[in-house]
């Protein structure tokens, strides 16, 4: 016999060797509101047909939980791609990314006919028969040669890239009926599980949508992201340009000595459009109605620092004198900043700012002004004026850089015409393979975890434990605004795993196993070892990336 810890009931109950996680979930009373998807065994998520031969520590968790949902789309992936080849066979799928609270997913058909109605309505039929079926995800772990050979022979040439240059001995890989499919990471038991999602018709693909983090019973409410979905579909373009459309191919061209290439490719990319935006920023500025603030927002780690450095050189080179300050120097004092219900300071919040201050001095500006500006001093937490002096002479255009730039309370008294906005984002372009995009906020994650370790800000676990909270904070104060900016701004970088990999890998590994905090240090770490790793040796010390690496 075993004994199994429950950390939802913080009990222990004994099972025979062997037992699978489904069968010991259903003998600990606890509350279920929603469906047990996942489990945490030693704080390593688990599905639910792993078995257990030793004494173990047991969590398990539903949709409201990040691993809960992270198996569930993942398994709605397969059912999509399961269904999408039942209905149009021999058409190429490749899941882009989420987008819009949904998966975007495009469609090259046979006869290279676009994707219509009938095509959907008939999709979604095939996933609702599977879903009624209650088909078994079944896992096959076998040599990662006889994988690759199966995927040349279903002529996935994506995940034989993948597989290729992964350096494993063994991997798994998944079934539903007969169809197979190779996911990085674990799925949920059956098709039964995934009750609640909808497929609808999105800009020149499909969109799948999925249920609400905060209730799993609804979908989540469709956002449409139309100038998102323009950057995405841009980066895209590019790299079908260049060859590079998922991890596999990055891979093959490192190893075949195009690292170098591929890093000046990517600073020329990013160039070029900070290049585009100054000069769009100088036509406007020069315009009847001129443009006289540039508000730049983004979130956490996305590279808004340096992106307003490299933006101001570009502006210079128009021949304007650029002006900036940051949203942070009008904090409120420490004692008045906004408190959390644990009674942590809340310092996301909108009202942390002094925004009457910050726009009484914007206004003085504009009309000519001379302006001292505060600095706050983030060691005492209060706000000092320390002699800095502001004033817009000719030429001159006022850079404002901060979380809450785009919030439109902030220069509510402003004209409109005098404002320029952009958005600075982490929109991966590149999926590990056709049906495996990466997650959304793992670039900006990993910027964080290292960026913040190397400074000594915080440790790993550190930045991770308090992840889930600048992800909510952004959701509430940065992200409603995305969609009003002029320009959007994608400062993902082309190979961008491959040089934080070397970066990462050390400082994850100083988790400590017994703390909640592994499941995602080990999850990134699997996670980067999908990438062959590149030296940063080449990266020019003005590369956004550098804020990170250092």
């Amino acid at each position: 016999m075993i004994k199994v810890f429950c950390k939802n009931t913080n009990s222990y109950r004994d099972f025979e060797e062997g037992t699978s996680l489904l069968d010991i979930v259903d003998q600990f009373e606890f509350e279920k509101p929603y469906p047990i998807l996942a489990a945490k065994v030693n704080n390593v998520a688990q599905g639910l047909k792993y078995r257990i031969y030793n004494s173990r520590e047991v969590e398990f968790l539903d949709y409201t939980a990040y691993i809960g949902r992270d198996f569930y789309c993942r398994s709605l992936c397969f059912l999509l791609c399961k269904a999408i080849h039942d209905i149009l066979p021999n058409s190429e799928i490749m899941l882009r990314r989420p987008i819009a609270k949904g998966y975007y997913c495009s469609i090259e058909k046979e006869d290279k006919s676009p994707v219509n109605q009938d095509d959907v309505k008939a999709i979604r039929c095939r996933m609702n028969e599977l879903v009624g079926e209650d088909l078994s995800f079944r896992r096959h772990e076998v040599r990662i040669e006889e994988a690759i050979e199966k995927f040349k022979e279903l002529g996935y040439d994506d995940k034989v890239k993948l597989l290729e240059t992964s350096g494993q001995v063994y991997i798994s890989y998944y079934t539903l009926g007969d169809t197979a499919d190779y996911f990085y990471d674990e799925l949920v038991p059956s098709s039964g599980y995934l009750k609640v999602w909808d497929l609808s018709q999105y800009q020149t693909g499909l969109l799948l949508r999925v249920p609400d983090r905060h209730h799993p019973e609804r979908l989540a409410p469709f956002l449409d992201q139309p100038k998102t979905f323009g950057v995405l579909s841009e980066n895209v373009k590019w790299n079908e340009i260049m060859g590079l459309e998922t991890v596999g191919d990055v891979n093959k061209a490192i190893e075949n000595g195009n690292a170098s290439d591929l890093i000046q490719v990517a600073e020329a990319l990013q160039e070029k459009k900070i290049v585009q935006i100054a000069e769009e920023i100088n036509t406007r500025f020069r315009a009847a109605n001129p443009v006289k603030i540039v508000l730049i927002t983004g979130p956490s780690s996305s590279g808004k620092s340096t992106f307003c450095k490299r933006l101001s050189v570009q502006l210079k080179a128009c021949g304007l004198h650029p002006l900036s300050f940051s949203t942070d120097d009008y904090f409120v004092n420490r004692v008045e900043t906004p408190k959390l219900p644990d009674g942590s300071y809340d310092f996301d919040n909108f009202e942390t700012v002094d925004h009457d201050a910050l726009q009484a001095d914007v206004l003085k500006l504009l009309d000519g002004e001379t302006v001292q500006v505060p600095e706050f001093n983030f060691v005492t937490g209060i706000r000092e004026y320390n002699g800095k002096t502001l004033k817009l002479e000719k030429d001159c255009i006022l850079l404002i850089e901060g979380i809450h730039a785009l919030n439109p309370q902030l220069t509510d008294k402003i004209e409109e015409f005098k404002k320029f906005r952009i958005f600075i984002n982490t929109i991966t372009s590149i999926s590990l393979d056709n049906h495996n995009c990466i997650p959304t906020s793992d670039n900006r994650l990993l910027r964080r975890i290292v960026r913040d370790f190397n400074n000594g800000s915080f440790s790993a676990r550190e930045s991770i434990k308090n992840w889930p909270m600048v992800r909510r904070n952004e959701v509430k104060w940065i992200y409603p605004y995305q969609e009003s900016a002029d320009v959007m701004f994608n400062s993902v970088y082309l190979i961008e795993f491959a040089v934080m990999r070397p970066h990462a890998e050390t400082i994850l590994r100083t988790v400590p196993k017994n703390c909640r905090e592994y499941s995602e240090a080990y999850r990134l770490l699997h996670f980067l070892s999908y990438f062959t790793p590149v030296s940063d040796r080449e990266v020019p010390k003005t590369s956004l990336i550098r804020s990170f690496i250092g």
